[in-house]
C-alpha cells in the first residue's frame, strides 16, 4: 500500500509534470484526473503545490464537483461557497507561481464547522435561529487559516448548537455517514468528519466540549485532535461552554492534523481562555523515536462494557503499540469530575441561550431545546463550586503522567447507530460521549485515530491522550501507530 502511495507521487511528479507547451516553466502542470486529486492527503497536496506539480485551482475545482455529487446524500455542507473558493485558489496559485508559499496549507481546500464565525459568510450553528446569521468579523482561527493560505470551501453541518453527540438535530437536516449512509456520522462536529473521510475537503475544523472532535473521527475513520484546553482561541466560535470548549483539526493523516494544529495554536490576547505557551514544531516531533514512551492503559471505566468487536479491535492496537514503544502499564485515572462537568456545561449553555429561549424556544430542535432548558435549575453556588472542582481536577490529573507518558483508550466503547435510531434517550448513544469527556474535564490534548473496522464496516477509533500542552507526544504514538497500520488509508466506497 505504501509502495502504490510513493509510485503515485512519482507519477505526479513526473508524467503530469510535463508542461503544456507554450506556457512559461514556472507555471502549474496540465490537470491530474479528479478521482487521484481527492485520494491525496492535506500534506501531500501541499507539497504538490509548492513543488508547482498540482493547482490549487484544479484541486478546488475537484472538491467542488465532489460535494456538487455527494453532499445530497450526506449533507456536510450547510454553505458552500464556491466562488470565494475559486478566487482563493487562483491567488494562491499565483502567489506559489511567484514563489510567495506560506506553507503546506497554502492552495489547499478545507472546510470550517459552522459555529465558527466566517466575516460576510452565514455562521449557523445548524439552526433556525441563525439561518440568515452574517457575521461581520472572522473567528480567530479563520483569521490564521487565511494568513496559511488556506482555500476555504464553506461552512460544515453540525449537531444543532454543537449540544449532541449524533449530528441529526440539524435545522439543515442529518448529516450521514460515508461509510453507511444510514447510519450517524457522531456529533457534534459531524459534518466536519464526513467532509474530510468523503474527500470533500482535504482538513476541516472542528469544536470539541465532550468529544465532539474525536466520536465523529472514530465513526467516520479519520483523525480528529483536541489540543490542550487554551492551546487554540476559541474566539469568534458560538460558544457550548467556555469552560470546555476546544478547537481543534480534522483530517485524514495524523501528519495533516499537525499541520493544521500549527497553523491555528498560538496565545490569543483576546481570548480569555487562551495561554501564552511556546509552539513547538509538531511536524517534526511526530517523528521522533518512540523507543523510550511508556504507554499507560486505565482499564477501569474506559475499557468496562465495550462493544465486543470495539474490544478486539482496540486490544489488537495495544498490542501494536506494546512492539513500538516501551511497552504498556496499566493506570488508575480518575473520573470524578463527571458532576462537576455537566453542571458547568448546563449553566454556561444556558447562559449562552437564555434570552433567545425564552423569546423564540420554536426555533431550536427540539432534543436541544430540552438539553439546554436544563441548565436554568443550576444554582450559582453549584456552578461556582463545581467550576473551582474543574480547576482542581485540571491540576491533580499531572500526576497520572509521573509513571507514563502518554494513555491510551477506546475513543467510543460502542459502535454507531443507524439514523432512525439517533434519539437521544438510546443507550448506545447515551454512551458515545463515555471515553471522550474526562479529557475535556482535564483540558488534556486527546486524539482519535483510526484502528480497524467491524464486520459491516463500521470505523473504530483509538483514542491517544497526553499531559497538558504535550501535543507532541500525542502526535508522535498516533503517527506511529498510523505508520504501522493501513486503517488510515481506506476511503469510503461513494
Amino acid at each position: 500500500m505504501e509502495q502504490d502511495r510513493r509510485e503515485f507521487l512519482k507519477t505526479t511528479a513526473g508524467a503530469y509534470a510535463a508542461v503544456v507547451p507554450g506556457i512559461p516553466g514556472n507555471a502549474f502542470p496540465r490537470p491530474i484526473p479528479s478521482d487521484d486529486l481527492i485520494n491525496l492527503s492535506l500534506f501531500e497536496a501541499g507539497q504538490l503545490i509548492r513543488s508547482r506539480k498540482v493547482s490549487p485551482v484544479e484541486l478546488t475545482k475537484a472538491c467542488l464537483a465532489r460535494i456538487d455529487r455527494l453532499n445530497p446524500v450526506l449533507n456536510a455542507f450547510i454553505t458552500v461557497t464556491a466562488d470565494t473558493a475559486l478566487s482563493q485558489a487562483r491567488d494562491a496559485e499565483t502567489e506559489v507561481r511567484r514563489g510567495s508559499w506560506r506553507g503546506p496549507l497554502h492552495g489547499v481546500p478545507v472546510g470550517l464547522k459552522d459555529n465558527i464565525d466566517t466575516i460576510g459568510v452565514r455562521t449557523t450553528a445548524a439552526s433556525a435561529l441563525f439561518k440568515d446569521r452574517v457575521p461581520n468579523e472572522d473567528a480567530e482561527v479563520v483569521r490564521r487559516f487565511k494568513t496559511a493560505g488556506a482555500v476555504l470551501l464553506g461552512k460544515l453541518n453540525l449537531h444543532e448548537f454543537a449540544y449532541g453527540a449524533t449530528s441529526v438535530p440539524s435545522f439543515f437536516g442529518a448529516v450521514r455517514n460515508p461509510w453507511k449512509p444510514d447510519y450517524v456520522a457522531g456529533g457534534s462536529s459531524g459534518g466536519s468528519a464526513v467532509a474530510v473521510s468523503a474527500g470533500l475537503c482535504f482538513g476541516a475544523l472542528g469544536s470539541d466540549t465532550g468529544g465532539s472532535i474525536r466520536q465523529p473521527a472514530a465513526h467516520c475513520s479519520i483523525v480528529g485532535f483536541k489540543p490542550t484546553y487554551g492551546r487554540v482561541s476559541t474566539r469568534g466560535v458560538i460558544p457550548l461552554s467556555w469552560s470546555l470548549d476546544h478547537m481543534g483539526p480534522m483530517a485524514r493523516t495524523v501528519t495533516d492534523a499537525a499541520v493544521i494544529l500549527q497553523a491555528i495554536a498560538g496565545y490569543d490576547p483576546d481570548d480569555p481562555a487562551s495561554v501564552d505557551v511556546p509552539i513547538p514544531d509538531y511536524s517534526a516531533a511526530s517523528r521522533r523515536n518512540l523507543s523510550s514512551m511508556r504507554v499507560g492503559v486505565p482499564r477501569e471505566f474506559f475499557y468496562a462494557d465495550l462493544d465486543l468487536e470495539v474490544e478486539s479491535l482496540v486490544n489488537a492496537a495495544l498490542l501494536e503499540l506494546g512492539r513500538l514503544t516501551k511497552g504498556l502499564t496499566d493506570v488508575g485515572l480518575s473520573t470524578d469530575g463527571a458532576v462537576s462537568r455537566r453542571t458547568v456545561l448546563m449553566a454556561e449553555a444556558y447562559a449562552y441561550h437564555a434570552v433567545r429561549v425564552a423569546q423564540t424556544p420554536g426555533l431550536y430542535q427540539e432534543a436541544v431545546l430540552r438539553r439546554i432548558v436544563e441548565g436554568a435549575g443550576v444554582t450559582a453556588s453549584a456552578y461556582i463550586d463545581d467550576r473551582r472542582e474543574i480547576e482542581r481536577l485540571r491540576r491533580a490529573v499531572r500526576s497520572v503522567f509521573t509513571t507514563v507518558d502518554v494513555l491510551v483508550t477506546p475513543t467510543m466503547p460502542v459502535l454507531a447507530v443507524p439514523l432512525a435510531e439517533a434519539r437521544d434517550d438510546n443507550k448506545v448513544v447515551m454512551l458515545y460521549p463515555r471515553n471522550t469527556r474526562p479529557f475535556n474535564t482535564y483540558g488534556l490534548p486527546a486524539i482519535s485515530v483510526p484502528c480497524g473496522f467491524t464486520r459491516n464496516g463500521l470505523p473504530v477509533g483509538l483514542q491517544i491522550v497526553g499531559p497538558a500542552w504535550q501535543e507532541e507526544s500525542v502526535l508522535r504514538l498516533a503517527r506511529a501507530y498510523e505508520q504501522a497500520t493501513d486503517w488510515h488509508r481506506r476511503r469510503p466506497q461513494l
